[in-house]
């Protein structure tokens, strides 16, 4: 499938089969979440993956977004690992850790897409209680969460995913 054509079917899933991911279709997501480009090719972005009984409980406590999922993807970047512009005068102590990690998930959600596995991007919680709750060591940031498994019979995107704004909307030449 072509990229673009990729990009404009792939929606956020709500609705999850329990069938498990198939690890060699978990090592690709997460190998594509690894190669991606980074500021200064500094590689902050850590993923924690979240598919024990234990880990679905924990993660049950700390977001109602969770959808059932049977593998969650906790995309987190390393403070000290990240790029930092001190002299940016607008964004005072500017870092690309968020912006890394998310070009890791971005990456990451579309090979699944391209290997039929479907997601939904998270971001419905509050991040102290992700890193207490799961233990993280202090130098780990949360971004978001990547749902990743197989579609239920329930399965389909919402009637406004397909709606799109105009072109116009997004690009301003300077």
């Amino acid at each position: 499938m072509e990229f673009l054509e990729l990009a404009k079917n792939r929606y956020s899933e709500r609705f999850f089969d329990s069938k498990p991911i198939e690890q060699e279709k978990l090592d690709r997501i997460l190998e594509a979440g690894r190669v991606v480009p980074t500021a200064c090719n500094y590689q902050p972005q850590h993923f924690f993956v979240i598919r024990s009984e234990e880990g679905i409980a924990k993660l049950k406590t700390v977001t109602h977004f969770h959808y059932n999922v049977p593998v969650m993807i906790l995309v987190c970047y390393d403070m000290r690992e990240v790029w930092t512009n001190l002299g940016d005068r607008y964004y005072r102590n500017y870092n690309s850790g968020e912006q890394d990690a998310s070009i890791a998930a971005t990456t990451m959600m579309y090979e699944a897409e391209e290997l039929g596995v479907h997601t939904i991007w998270i971001r419905g919680f509050d991040s102290k209680t992700v890193v207490d709750t799961f233990g993280l060591p202090e130098q780990m940031i949360p971004v978001m969460m990547l749902g990743l498994g197989y579609p239920n019979d329930r399965a389909g995107a919402n009637a406004w995913h397909f709606k799109r704004r105009p072109i116009e909307d997004f690009v301003t030449e300077l």
